[in-house]
């Protein structure tokens, strides 16, 4: 069979299981990093010398900005390809994956963790407070520690003003010029937040602002990519370090810790599966 065939057998066996969002980034990543290499070639005919063929094209390939491919994703899209040979081995009688004799490519920890401090999220958000949606948002980020996709998929109907909660609840992404809403990230992650006294009155005062917003509307209808543009924007005019969007996590979790949180409220508050996620932020 063709490994571009036999793509489409995995796909009708593993998507069932998976969620959208999370079957979505995989088929990307098989369609456009995966298959254009083997697709033709028979899963059999599939050498080691194969793998590493590719594996040094995906190692020499460039994202859209122009930037080598992280070692994390190196590592996301070879255990992908390993995924799909073992799926072959233990389900379709494939004699051994060509995948399991060569060496790994990319690596399983992402780079150190970056994060602001307080006086440095303060001096940044004096540059977004023209922008009132994209200030709201970053204050969330902030002050709440929530996940990008979680909080591009907030409604108002998740905000409580009296009771100074935000609901989480769904998670947002874009795929293939697609909204996605899903669920979060685990089932730990859906979670309700208590907001700072004044977080809460900011909310309102947005809310109020956007007068025409519906309860099921989404607060922030922006993409992830416009975020990360104004963050560096910003953040180049504040005359901080750059950071990416994912790091104000990071940042909440260095200010719960300095004040005095213990691993466990702070594992509860960001959605952590195990406080020894947390530990590693701490770190």
């Amino acid at each position: 069979m063709p490994f571009e065939a036999f793509v489409k057998r995995y796909s009708e066996d593993v998507r069932p299981r998976l969620k959208l969002n999370t079957w979505l980034t995989k088929e990307h990543i098989i369609r456009t990093k995966i298959v254009p290499f083997f697709g033709p070639k028979r899963m059999c005919d599939i050498t080691p010398k194969d793998v590493v063929d590719w594996q040094n094209r995906m190692v020499g390939s460039y994202d859209d900005e122009g930037k080598p491919y992280s070692g994390t994703y190196l590592r996301t899209i070879n255990n992908q390809l390993s995924a799909i040979f073992n799926h072959a081995v233990k389900y379709y009688g494939l004699g051994k994956s060509p995948a399991t004799p060569t060496i790994k490519i990319g690596e399983r920890k992402g780079a150190e963790m970056r994060f602001w401090t307080k006086e440095q999220y303060l001096a940044f958000s004096e540059e977004v407070m023209d922008k009132p949606a994209s200030f709201y948002a970053f204050e969330i980020l902030y002050w709440c520690g929530l996940r990008e996709g979680e909080l591009l998929a907030l409604t108002a109907k998740d905000i409580d003003i009296e009771n100074r909660t935000i609901s989480v609840t769904k998670s947002y992404s874009r795929l293939d010029g697609r909204d996605i809403i899903g669920p979060p990230k685990t089932k730990k992650s859906e979670r309700v937040i208590a907001l700072p006294r004044f977080l809460a009155q900011e909310l309102q005062e947005y809310m109020e602002m956007e007068c025409d917003i519906k309860e099921d509307d989404r607060l922030f209808p922006f993409t992830k990519y416009a975020l990360s543009n104004t963050l560096k924007t910003a953040a180049k005019l504040a005359g901080v370090k750059e950071i990416r969007v994912h790091d104000l996590r990071h940042s909440h979790v260095s200010l719960l810790i300095n004040l005095g949180f213990t691993a466990v409220a702070i594992a509860d508050r960001m959605g952590h599966e195990s406080v020894h996620i947390t530990y590693r932020y701490a770190h």
